[in-house]
């Protein structure tokens, strides 16, 4: 039997994820001083509130949920879940919920806004986590006790999101429960079903909401309404572009006065390789892949399996979620707004990013020992 020994946590994972924050902190304010000053006269608007509603109780919950055995959350993983589904319902009162740009995303307490489906990624992790922790392969691998009910979680997690609509967060929501039924040790005949059933559903979404549709036939042919539908993606392109190597030098993007859509949200990616270029973007995919490394590794000396399980399933969620933002505003995958991990401007994406690296770090203070 492998003895277990506390240990400091993972340092190297937490100066990845300070470098990713302050790098985020700095685009902010290079990306979004136009913005800024046109919506809110004030040239740091987006930066002051990213520091003081996402950096600031970020790190607090990060450090909380460090010192917090991360056991506890198993037993509270049911109660959370739940109350992120009223949550998700909530967005759709009036009154309670916020419509902005034609999505009901967000809930409004006075002048304090959340996203619930930011809040909705972290709780599936956890409770999935425990659920398959609880159930064991055998049941897992059951068609009644395990596909069926797993289907059951997902489609209503999955349905409140499309209904927002958050396309790129219902993505992520499906990867995250996908990888964590494969980790726990599903059936392959049952992942398959599942991956052709998505896929069956996909079209169909892509297909019933005209903008949807629109993004993919922009995907197929770039250069179709460059004024229209396809003017964020290929301005963003543009900006990627016109920052060849080295970039054009941080706080020199032309891209950012006005021409590009969410320069500081859901394209910040494309201000990065107009003013860094190419090395500083292809730095930022590094610190990425350098995150995953660093969390495989505390997933595979994980005390057991919901930490192992939890390990994996915030894997899914940041990387798939990096990896559906790089893609979509390099259009190597149909334009979908999702924000940029620890980058991007969203106080609730950030703090609940940053709680999910405090239970990383508490999951590798309880680490094997021999391994």
């Amino acid at each position: 039997m492998m003895n277990h020994v506390q240990q400091k946590g993972d340092r190297i994972l937490l100066g990845i994820v300070i470098l990713l924050v302050v790098f985020g902190l700095v685009m902010i304010a290079s990306a979004g001083v136009v913005y800024s000053e046109t919506r809110f006269d004030d040239h740091y608007f987006f930066f002051k509130r990213q520091l003081l509603f996402g950096v600031l109780p970020g790190f607090a919950a990060l450090f909380f949920f460090q010192r917090l055995d991360y056991n506890r959350l198993r037993q509270i993983s049911v109660p959370f879940f739940a109350l992120t589904i009223i949550f998700l319902i909530l967005v759709f009162v009036p009154g309670v919920g916020t419509e902005l740009y034609g999505a009901s995303r967000w809930l409004q307490f006075g002048s304090f806004s959340f996203q619930p489906s930011e809040m909705a990624k972290f709780a599936l992790v956890l409770y999935l986590a425990a659920w398959f922790a609880s159930k064991g392969e055998k049941k897992i691998r059951d068609f009644f006790e395990g596909f069926l009910p797993f289907l059951a979680i997902l489609g209503i997690a999955s349905f409140l999101i499309i209904k927002q609509p958050d396309m790129g967060t219902m993505m992520v929501i499906v990867l995250i429960a996908f990888s964590l039924f494969f980790v726990s040790g599903a059936r392959l005949a049952h992942l398959i079903g599942m991956a052709l059933v998505g896929s069956a559903a996909l079209f169909f979404l892509v297909k019933s909401a005209p903008y949807r549709f629109d993004r993919f036939m922009v995907f197929l042919h770039p250069e179709l309404d460059p004024q229209g539908i396809g003017y964020q993606i290929n301005q963003a392109l543009l900006a990627i572009g016109s920052g060849g190597l080295f970039g054009l030098g941080l706080g020199h993007s032309r891209q950012k006065f006005n021409y590009l859509p969410e320069p500081v949200g859901d394209s910040i990616f494309a201000i990065i390789g107009e003013e860094l270029g190419l090395i500083g973007a292809a730095l930022v995919v590094v610190l990425f892949v350098a995150f995953a490394l660093r969390v495989l590794k505390i997933a595979r000396r994980a005390p057991d399996m919901f930490g192992r399980l939890v390990a994996i399933g915030i894997i899914a969620w940041i990387i798939g979620q990096a990896f559906v933002n790089i893609a979509a505003i390099t259009a190597l995958i149909p334009l979908t707004g999702i924000p940029l991990p620890f980058i991007s401007y969203g106080g609730t994406s950030l703090v609940f990013l940053l709680s999910a690296v405090g239970v990383l770090l508490n999951i590798s203070k309880q680490t094997k020992l021999g391994e």
